[in-house]
């Protein structure tokens, strides 16, 4: 291979078979597989993440697993400047860089850059979750129509998360985000050769739903339960990861763990139809593999990351 050969990006929806074919590469190529899982960063969320286990960690380096606390604040900005630096040491060493993952933010940030916001004060952030508490997703819109009307003519009330931050950036700096995404810097092209898991709805629907139970067989409840022992604030990212609130109700006596099983089993399948609709509109230029990975697949892939065709 070329010392700076392009970065093989390994994507697709949770459950699609992402991982052991980035750890297939990884050995054939003398690869670095680089996470780009915004919930796998979490060293609390190994189960209910699917992060690999000792014996892929062993098989090839994997960088950007279980770097951050559950305490912390993980953000595409950061994981960024982190994946970048692991991208560059892994040319330094001669090895092939893979990155994969789910997170479609994180992907799209790799490549084309992210606008300069700064951090958000903890302190904002509670007293624009306080005002919604208190008024609601319409009253929190009107706040953000009175501050940002630009940002709120195409925000919809019910779309809270992008809501709250367009009123966490404003409140915190006086600018809208759209300001801030104008000064967004070009970075330096960083060749890619893309490929995405496609598995039909009905595969995918299977294999996720026997993910989840065997995650709750694996140790899922234990895990969340430390979880929220640790990240106390119910704010923080890694409260939201999906199978958490779900297993949470459970662990608290609201429901049964055959609901609570259920429940995750839809939510993780709803999170997938979302991946799959943001892969399909914003993964360009990629080799689409309409199945989950198998090794019979893997000289269509190789040919692909040794041609580009």
């Amino acid at each position: 291979m070329n010392r700076r050969p392009p970065v093989i990006v390994v994507g697709g929806p949770t459950a699609s078979g992402k991982s052991a074919l980035a750890l297939a590469v990884a050995r054939a190529c003398d690869g670095v597989v680089i996470n780009a899982d915004s919930m796998q960063i979490y060293g609390e969320l190994r189960v209910l993440s699917a992060r690999p286990g000792p014996d892929d960690e062993a098989a090839a380096p994997h960088r950007l697993y279980g770097v951050l606390s559950a305490r912390m604040r993980g953000s595409a900005g950061l994981w960024r400047a982190m994946a970048l630096a692991e991208i560059d040491a892994a040319w330094s060493q001669g090895r092939q860089p893979i990155v994969v993952g789910g997170t479609g933010l994180y992907l799209r940030v790799l490549e084309g850059g992210i606008a300069p916001v700064p951090a958000i004060p903890d302190e904002i952030r509670v007293a624009l979750r306080a005002v919604h508490a208190e008024r609601g997703d319409l009253g929190l819109h009107r706040m953000l129509a009175d501050r940002d009307p630009a940002s709120a003519a195409r925000l919809a009330p019910a779309d809270v998360h992008r809501v709250l931050r367009a009123l966490e950036v404003i409140e915190a700096t006086g600018r809208s985000l759209a300001a801030f995404h104008a000064e967004q810097p070009v970075p330096p092209p960083l060749p890619c050769r893309r490929i995405l898991l496609a598995p039909p709805r009905e595969a995918l629907v299977a294999a996720i739903d026997r993910r989840c139970a065997a995650m709750v067989g694996a140790g899922a409840l234990d895990e969340v339960a430390a979880l929220l022992d640790v990240a106390t604030d119910p704010d923080l990212p890694a409260r939201k990861a999906v199978g958490v609130p779900e297993l949470a109700r459970h662990l608290a006596g609201e429901t049964g763990l055959e609901a609570a099983l259920a429940a995750f089993q839809l939510s993780t399948r709803r999170y997938a139809k979302r991946q799959m609709t943001w892969f399909r509109h914003q993964f360009p230029e990629s080799l689409v593999i309409d199945a989950q990975y198998s090794e019979s697949l893997t000289p269509k892939i190789f040919q692909f990351i040794r041609n580009g065709d």
